[in-house]
């Protein structure tokens, strides 16, 4: 018998995040495959009963919580000492949580202290004859492996946008309190500030529904024999205001800088997709002046729907890599798109 734990932590506004409630669909996934098995909801911030209460009725049985001022804020002791009390207190076999920044900072750590064994980046649980596997990917997301543990506890990071947010409707949850003591030996490290780029300035947006992908293209000579790379970047930017998309790139073009050609000012390695990047997990995508050849496609394994621009017919995107492909010049479509984009706001 499996007892599941999920670990989440609750937002600045105490409410349990989208990361965590993806997490949470997992864990209800694989109770309803594992007979005879619990769920228990652990979770960590300052204040943990509006959280508590929003997942009610998710089905499970306990619901576990350290809260405090030292838990507000990232941190690996306060974190890896909340983690590892609940996870005791549940007694938990299975313990899932998502992998953001700050699990991962932790969950190994504290995976080694209950004498168990940690998988990250995991994309898909599944259970058959009543074995539970995880599913991830390696080589640069080419290969596919399903792994199987007999050491228990096992603690699973699972891939923010791998699963649906679980929704429900919320009651009032019996919250039980893990006591964990602090003290200045877990709060050396402190938050300061928080620095964020300016909204006009942030072009990677993991939950935009769109993916917008720039290829080298952009820079390259047009049919007039000139580069208009100023031109580009305005088309580019006033479709990401408008349209609130996340902004990928392929390498060939963020790579331009150092080859001292003219660039996209605003991209950086943090923009690339594909087999030396990102995979990242939107719903649509658009590929614009990029032949769509496999180590860029690599990135799009994950897109659910596939669209690109290309003045080349024969090229990448159109073998079958792309759902639809627009024979066309990108800077006339993205002119033409931001037209119909402002006329519709106004």
């Amino acid at each position: 018998m499996e007892r599941i734990l999920v670990l989440a932590h609750a937002d600045a506004d105490g409410s349990l995040g989208k990361a965590g409630r993806e997490a949470l669909t997992a864990a209800l996934s694989l109770k309803d495959g594992l007979p005879d098995s619990t769920l228990a909801l652990g979770l960590v911030g300052e204040n943990v009963q509006t959280a508590a209460d929003q997942a009610a009725c998710c089905g499970a049985t306990r619901f576990l919580g350290v809260a405090g001022a030292a838990f507000a804020q990232a941190r690996y002791a306060t974190d890896a000492a909340a983690a590892e009390g609940i996870a005791k207190a549940a007694e938990a076999t299975l313990v899932l949580a998502a992998g953001t920044s700050r699990w991962l900072r932790c969950l190994p750590g504290v995976a080694l202290r209950l004498g168990g064994r940690v998988d990250t980046h995991v994309t898909g649980l599944s259970v058959t004859a009543g074995k539970l596997a995880v599913h991830r990917w390696y080589y640069r997301q080419r290969m596919e492996a399903v792994l199987q543990r007999t050491v228990r506890p096992w603690v699973v990071a699972v891939d923010p946008g791998c699963h649906a947010a679980w929704q429900g409707t919320p009651a009032p949850a019996q919250l039980e309190q893990v006591p964990i003591a602090t003290g200045d030996a877990l709060e050396r490290t402190t938050v300061v500030g928080q620095l964020e780029p300016a909204v006009e300035a942030q072009t990677i947006r993991p939950d935009a529904r769109l993916l917008f992908v720039a290829g080298a293209g952009w820079t390259k000579k047009q049919a007039d024999g000139q580069t208009h790379v100023p031109e580009a970047e305005q088309l580019i930017l006033d479709f990401l205001g408008q349209s609130r998309a996340s902004l990928g790139s392929t390498k060939s073009l963020v790579d331009l800088g150092g080859e001292g050609q003219a660039v996209l000012r605003f991209l950086s390695h943090l923009n690339q997709v594909g087999q030396t990047g990102s995979t990242p997990r939107h719903p649509k995508g658009l590929a614009t002046c990029c032949h769509g050849e496999e180590p860029h496609t690599v990135g799009w394994r994950f897109i659910t729907e596939r669209r690109a621009i290309s003045l080349d017919p024969n090229c990448g995107w159109a073998r079958g890599k792309a759902d639809v492909l627009y024979v066309a010049d990108a800077f006339q479509v993205m002119a033409k798109l931001n037209e119909l984009l402002a006329a519709g706001k106004s």
